[in-house]
């Protein structure tokens, strides 16, 4: 065998072991599986994991945007009319957010810890000064009194002359930090003389500026990735109390902060959120991509606030069969010490036509109202979120209070909130070397198909010009005749000229 035939025979060889090892390996998703497995050990909640230091104190900045409806019929309104509100914001303020007494349990398997926020003012996003700018809107602490005492005689009468005592009417006039961060009212302050238990201020961020939502232990991942970052009990409780049937009291999910890794477009991301004390849940919307990075969409779905007659799973959050809100609408009284809150989104999207249309000034949009969350799904990291809410109040006649006579039932808008995070630069780098990673040992088999294909280009190209040098050399070394003579031969033997012999008897 010659070294040139030894040399088509080798690349040969190598071209069939990469082209069978390397479709074997992509079949099987050897190493797909071997990154995969590798990013469950990674992203967990252990001190020296991969996202713990992140997780503990979040890089990217989040930001609190604050919306007030300022409401501007209010003697109109007192006499029957349709409330007329114009919407006056953003108040946007810098949320820094980190977590205190991190503390591991059960072996690494469980990690307990206190969600602490605080906010600083950014008048540089701002459409005003919050010390001045005044709101007019529901005054919620005679609401919270009126319903707190509604049904007992002797209550409604005590309340009534605290009432009036304080000079308190059904609707007030606040500057947006006060409405915010608190002040003495003077209905409370009554009222807290004869109850030490009443809390004389009032706000709808009154003491969540520095502070937390209570104790959360949560799932490591260590034991099971799909565990990751999941809410196991919330100040000592692994179910709420607040509602009627153990579906509605269920602690499931992240407190949104944290998702496994390795998501799926099919699967619902389920999220415990104290705010509204209740779990909610998102579904898949759309494919997007954020600073480089690719992203799925999940939205919350119009069932997660649906009435009971849509979504009967959610016939445990009425208060009370008679208190039981249409879609769109959560009455969270039960968790806010009775006092008549129901929280929606923005401007009642997702909501029965018949709440924006009560309301003059309202205009539902799925670009300005919607929650949403992008994460990437290789590392369920956040790359862009945009939590909204909106408070409400629901105005009544209440029995033995007659400044409410006058009142038809109508949910009051006050304020609705926009807490906006988007991946910072130095994250989105570190994200993108990773799914670079991932990505380049997750298809490493691709790679030596390819360099199968190569070389099975070579070795066409080697057994090509092989069979060219064969045929020349053949061609080289072939028998050519003499002359034209030997061609006409029929012995093909030698033509030897002989000189005729001389006759004897010439």
């Amino acid at each position: 065998m010659t070294r040139r035939s030894y040399s088509v025979y080798v690349v040969g060889v190598i071209c069939a072991l990469l082209l069978v090892v390397g479709i074997g390996l992509f079949v099987a998703q050897t190493f797909r599986t071997l990154m995969h497995n590798r990013l469950k050990k990674e992203i967990v909640l252990v001190e020296g994991s991969r996202v713990f230091a992140s997780w503990k104190a979040p890089p990217p900045p989040v930001y609190m945007e604050f919306f007030f409806f300022n409401m501007t019929n209010v003697d109109d309104f007192l006499q029957g009319a349709k409330p007329v509100v114009n919407q006056v914001g953003p108040y946007t303020y810098r949320e820094y957010r980190y977590k205190d007494n991190v503390s591991m349990l059960e072996n690494d398997t469980m990690v307990s810890a206190y969600n602490v926020k605080s906010f600083v003012f950014l008048r540089e996003k701002s459409v005003g000064d919050p010390a001045m700018d005044n709101i007019t809107t529901v005054n919620i602490p005679i609401w919270a009194v009126m319903n707190k005492v509604k049904g007992s005689f002797f209550k409604t009468t005590m309340a009534n002359f605290m009432i009036n005592s304080a000079k308190s009417e059904l609707f007030t006039t606040r500057t947006v930090d006060e409405l915010l961060w608190g002040y003495e009212d003077p209905l409370l302050a009554r009222v807290a003389s004869s109850s030490p238990e009443v809390e004389k201020m009032f706000g709808l961020m009154y003491k969540k500026n520095g502070s937390n939502d209570g104790e959360f232990v949560y799932h490591s991942g260590v034991q099971n990735y799909m565990d990751y970052g999941r809410v196991e009990t919330w100040k000592g409780q692994s179910k709420l109390k607040f509602w009627t049937s153990e579906h509605s009291n269920v602690i499931n999910g992240s407190d949104g902060s944290a998702f496994h890794p390795l998501l799926n477009k099919n699967e619902r991301i389920y999220i415990f959120t104290p705010d509204l004390c209740r779990t909610i849940y998102m579904e898949f919307e759309k494919d997007v991509e954020v600073n480089g990075i690719p992203a799925y969409r999940f939205t919350p779905p119009r069932s997660v606030l649906a009435s009971k007659e849509e979504n009967p799973d959610n016939a445990g959050f009425c208060v009370t069969p008679e208190e039981c809100l249409g879609t769109g609408l959560l009455k969270v009284s039960p968790c806010r010490k009775g006092a008549p809150v129901v929280a929606s989104f923005p401007h009642f999207y997702l909501a029965d036509d018949m709440y924006p249309a009560a309301i003059g000034g309202m205009s539902p949009r799925r670009e300005h109202h919607q929650t949403f969350l992008d994460l990437n799904p290789t590392t369920g990291v956040i790359v862009r979120a945009n939590k909204r809410a909106q408070i409400n109040v629901l105005l009544n006649r209440v029995t033995g209070f007659p400044k409410t006579r006058t009142l038809n039932d109508t949910v009051f808008p006050v304020m609705f909130l926009n807490e906006s995070v988007v991946i910072d630069d130095a994250s989105a780098a570190r994200v993108q070397k990773l799914l670079l990673i991932a990505t380049v040992v997750s298809n490493f088999p691709l790679i030596i198909v390819g360099l199968g294909v190569i070389m099975l280009v070579v070795f066409i190209i080697l057994l090509v010009r092989a069979r060219r040098q064969k045929t020349s050399a053949e061609d080289d070394t072939s028998y050519s005749p003499v002359n034209d003579k030997e061609k006409d031969d029929p012995q093909n033997g030698t033509y030897i000229g002989l000189t005729p012999k001389a006759d004897p008897q010439a």
